[in-house]
């Protein structure tokens, strides 16, 4: 083993996702949401002018919707001031787009990404990995055996321009229209870098591609979007790291992600989101499925100050199916509201919710959910289940399903369960010689691993760790 392994191995998981890198931008953005703004930003990515004039719809729509404040128990947006955010900063690296060797990468950068463990696992266990720093991917790689079966990993500023149609055809069309929500239209007026997959039919890519989002400066907001296209017959799975570290301004991470699941396809989306205390994390994620597709979505929702996070899926075709497996972490201070939403849209269709949920120190977390079923969606299936674990009595958890149930011949089924660890618990593994930080670590491991075990063994490993820290109130 080198000696960069041996300390990647050493390194403190804390250390790795608190550290901080001065501010070293080519052009950084004035604060706020403008038109002029949206202007200069777009110039400089010399975008295509439909994709400008996309951007400027969403702005108008942006201005127009309200922000979202009547949602029964919902976290407080209050301090959510978008004139106050900078909303886009091109870090200082000689190639646009991103290079393709780590070692072209300025040493401040690559050093970010090395503590990160990210070139450590594209060796190990990935079929590409793109790496986004501020508000641009500065890496990108692909094997070249899957760029000889026709599948294309590359960054969506790049996307826009060599592969626009498709990306006409799918950006924020179909899947995240910006009248969505009032997030949705931020994100379509100021996105920014992310991911653009493609996988050709019939072609299954065996090992993930990752990618990671890294944001480093005080006050700035992250706009990445994603967007997947799997052909009929095709697999993939996609996984996203996130983080950045405290400051004392708060920060904003307004992501996208569109999938497209052709007939036949399956696309596993798999996101551990390490957000900063100050950070609050309000995405937009949702993915149509065509006949006989397969969507799973695996997500893991930590840090941050308040997340509101609901990945959806629009289940089109006959025999389509979604599966949802989340887990949310809730401290002192933090408000994580998170959950699914599907919608039936056709017969035999079928769709599994499981959510997980940590409450410590007076954090709260929420299950919110929407299940729709639509007339005419005959001999369809759901089954959503709930559990909330919580340390003390000053916690909370709450379960907030809606069902929408338009059609008679189906089945459906809902379990809650909310419970504390156990006085008895504790005494019995204290009797078999763990203390009580390592017993109530191994009442925790046992209650997420339905989620740890879907995900490969690095990002398992690192999930079981980032929760162990978060019981420990390490990360800020």
């Amino acid at each position: 083993m080198s000696s960069d392994q041996d300390h990647l191995k050493e390194t403190d998981t804390e250390a790795r996702f608190e550290f901080k890198k001065e501010q070293k931008a080519a052009f950084v953005a004035e604060k706020g949401l403008t038109e002029e703004t949206i202007r200069v930003i777009s110039e400089d990515k010399d975008e295509p002018e439909w994709m400008l004039e996309r951007r400027l719809r969403a702005l108008k729509q942006y201005q127009k919707m309200p922000m979202p404040t009547d949602w029964p128990g919902q976290p407080d947006l209050s301090e959510v001031n978008v004139d106050e955010i900078v909303p886009y900063i091109r870090p200082d690296v000689e190639v646009r787009g991103g290079v393709d060797d780590w070692r072209d990468l300025p040493d401040d950068i690559k050093d970010t990404f090395d503590k990160l463990g990210i070139p450590e696992a594209e060796k190990n266990a990935l079929s590409g990995v793109g790496a986004q720093y501020e508000s641009e991917v500065v890496y990108q790689n692909m094997q070249e055996r899957w760029e000889e079966k026709g599948v294309v990993f590359m960054n969506m500023d790049q996307a826009v321009q060599e592969h626009e149609d498709i990306v006409k055809e799918y950006f924020m069309t179909k899947c995240v229209p910006p009248s969505d929500n009032k997030f949705a239209a931020l994100h379509g007026a100021i996105w920014s870098g992310g991911s653009f997959v493609y996988v050709p039919e019939d072609v299954t890519v065996e090992m993930p591609v990752q990618a990671y989002f890294r944001m480093n400066s005080e006050g700035m907001g992250q706009f990445e979007h994603t967007l997947i296209v799997a052909e009929k017959g095709s697999e993939v799975h996609y996984i996203e790291g996130c983080s950045a570290p405290k400051y004392s301004a708060f920060n904003l991470h307004s992501g996208g992600v569109e999938v497209f699941v052709g007939e036949d396809a399956h696309v596993q989306y798999s996101t551990v989101q390490n957000w900063s205390k100050n950070t609050y994390n309000l995405n937009t994620k949702r993915a149509i499925v065509e006949k006989g597709g397969r969507m799973e979505w695996i997500s893991g929702s930590m840090g941050s100050k308040a997340t509101m996070l609901y990945p959806a899926s629009i289940l089109k075709g006959r025999g389509a199916s979604d599966n949802h497996i989340t887990i949310a972490f809730a401290g002192e201070g933090q408000n994580i509201d998170t959950g699914a939403k599907v919608y039936h849209n056709a017969p035999e269709t079928k769709s599994t919710i499981e959510s997980k949920s940590i409450s410590k120190d007076g954090g709260r977390t929420n299950y919110r959910g929407l299940v729709h079923i639509a007339n005419g969606a005959k001999n369809s299936s759901t089954a959503v289940e709930c559990d909330a674990l919580m340390f003390d009595n000053e916690s909370t958890s709450d379960t907030m399903p809606y069902m929408e149930i338009n059609e008679s011949t189906v089945d459906v089924a809902h379990e809650a369960t909310v419970g504390k660890i156990g006085d008895e618990d504790i005494f019995y593994l204290q009797s078999r010689g763990l203390d009580d930080d390592d017993a109530k670590q191994m009442i925790v491991s046992g209650f997420i691993e339905p989620i740890t075990e879907e995900l490969p063994i690095e990002y398992a490993v690192e999930l079981n760790r980032l929760v162990e820290l978060e019981m420990e109130g390490s990360l800020g």
